[in-house]
This record gives structure tokens, sequence and C-alpha cells, in this order.
């Protein structure tokens, strides 16, 4: 058994592939199941089931799997700490964002992190909470920035700033006509929100508290991303909750619609980044939150800016 051999099963579980495993290793494809099938025998069980061309992977591969992605988080950071002792602000950093994230914090970060941190790449990977967790925990990432509590002990969160929340709606809707909006004053009906699996959509449903909203909400109005969102809510399908950052992009909102703040509990989201105590790069990670944080306007949430934001979409 080497690491060789774990490295092929975790690419099979991965990808459900053999051919595509055996690309991503390098090897051919005859190679990469002629290794697994010595391994399978050396442990005296099999990994995968093979039906056809469709691959599953056994009680006991499942069993097997999660203790080689563990091997293998521990010899990467085995060559990471070595890296790392020599210098651990050289060489790429690999960082997950989340998609309400991402296209509107990254314009700020990326820049500043070219310039101050030349040694460290930032390696982006853009995807749900929930499926960025599990590979900081694993070591495939060396972090994230999310919004919601990772919930798992092996991480370490790093708080990186509050974000406040504001409704979109139209220009013409009562609501507009308030400086700023109450949770409850919202029409949980009329409420568009994203899929399940975003932490925006259960933002909404922390902040406004009501009975009605949930699967019976605008179940057949849910969008995977928070431009599609907006769209709807331009073209009269109703309103919607956007991030502060959000509302900061240089082309404005879509069609007449405005934003108003909103007032009252669950009102922001703290982004924070996660990555693992252990992490030999967290040096590199620590620079990192504190170049986001210096990249975000302290006075963020100050009632000034707020004011400029709300009143750049009035």
């Amino acid at each position: 058994m080497n690491l060789r051999d774990l490295r092929y099963i975790i690419a099979v579980a991965d990808l459900g592939h053999f051919g595509r495993a055996a690309a991503t290793c390098h090897v051919s494809q005859p190679t990469l199941s002629g290794q697994i099938l010595k391994l399978e025998e050396e442990l005296g069980v099999c990994i995968f089931e093979r039906v056809g061309k469709s691959i599953a992977t056994t009680a006991a591969g499942e069993q097997i799997l999660a203790q080689a992605r563990r091997a293998i988080a521990a010899a990467d950071d085995l060559l990471a700490c070595a890296k790392a002792c020599r210098d651990p602000m050289v060489g790429p950093l690999r960082l997950g964002v989340i998609p309400t994230l991402g296209p509107y914090l990254m314009p700020f970060i990326l820049p500043r992190a070219r310039h101050a941190m030349p040694a460290t790449p930032l390696l982006l990977v853009e995807d749900l909470t929930e499926r960025l967790i599990e590979p900081v925990a694993s070591g495939r990432l060396d972090a994230a920035i999310i919004a919601s509590d990772p919930e798992n002990a092996a991480l370490e969160a790093l708080p990186l700033f509050d974000e406040p929340f504001f409704l979109v709606l139209p220009d013409d809707d009562p609501l507009a006509r308030r400086a700023s909006v109450e949770a409850e004053d919202i029409d949980p009906h009329r409420l568009l929100l994203l899929a399940d699996g975003h932490c925006l959509r259960d933002q909404a449903l922390d902040l406004c508290q009501h009975p009605n909203l949930g699967d019976d909400a605008m179940a057949d109005m849910r969008a995977t991303s928070l431009q599609t969102l907006l769209h709807m809510a331009a073209a009269g399908y109703g309103m919607t909750l956007a991030p502060g950052l959000a509302l900061l992009d240089a082309r404005g909102l879509p069609g007449n619609l405005t934003a108003r703040r909103i007032e009252g509990p669950h009102a922001s989201r703290g982004v924070r980044l996660i990555c693992r105590a252990t992490n030999p790069r967290r040096p590199a990670i620590a620079a990192l939150a504190e170049l986001i944080r210096n990249a975000i306007p302290t006075a963020f949430s100050s009632e000034a800016v707020l004011g400029s934001l709300e009143n750049a979409f009035r």
C-alpha cells in the first residue's frame, strides 16, 4: 500500500469513473485499475462495486476512503509543513468562496492580494458553504470565505466583517417610501429566495421569522444566483434580499429596483475566513484575513456608508 494507490481510489470515488480518474492522476486506465485491484487484494475487501460501466462504493469502501482521505491530508500537511518551514508565505493558497460573496468581495481582494502577497497567489473555488467545509477540513482547500457558522470543531473561524442586508424591491412599492424596513413588514409571499443550499436563503428565513416563509412561499420562484433573483424582481415577480456588497456593483440594480436597509435582529451576516488551526500555511491565511479586513472599509456598517448605499439606488 502506498499514498499513490490511496490517491487513485479517492479520484475514482470523487469522479465516479476509472477513465477520468486515470486522466486526473496522469496514468493509463489499465495502470490505475490494476493498482486498485492489487490494493483490494491486499486489504481483502472490495472498495468499488463494478456493474457494467457504473461504479459504486461499497460499505467497506466508504470506511476505507474516509481513512484514505485523512492519510492523504496528513501527507499533504507534511509536505506543506516542510514548505511552510522555509516560508509559509510562498506558494499558492487554495481559497474557497461562496457565490453570494465571490463576485462582490473578490474584486476588492484580488488586486490587493497580488500587491501585498505576490508570492502567495490565490487559487479560487466558488461553491456552496456545505461543499466548501469538508475540503477545508480535509486539506483540499487551505481556507474558505463563508457567511455562516461552519459547525466543525476541526475548523477555526477568523472574523472578517459584518455585512448588512437590504431589501431590493420596485421603486413604486409602498415599502420603498421608507428609509428602512422592519423584517415583519416583508410579505413572505412576495419574497424571492435562492435555492436550497445557499446560506443567504437560510439567512432570509432567519431574518423574517415568518410562519408562512419557507417551502410554501414562492416555491416555484427560486434561483441559483443573486443576479437571477434581482432580474426576477425587476420583472415584477416580487422582492428579494441582498447583502450590502452586492449593491456596490458599479452596474447598479436592474430595471426600476431600489434598495432599503433592513432593521432588526438577523439584519446582517458575519463574514468569516475558515481554516484548520493546524494548517502550516496559517501565517499566510492570517495575513489574508487582515488584508480583507483592511480592504473592506471599517465604516462599511456605519450609518453614513449605509445611507450612501441607499441613496445610490433611490
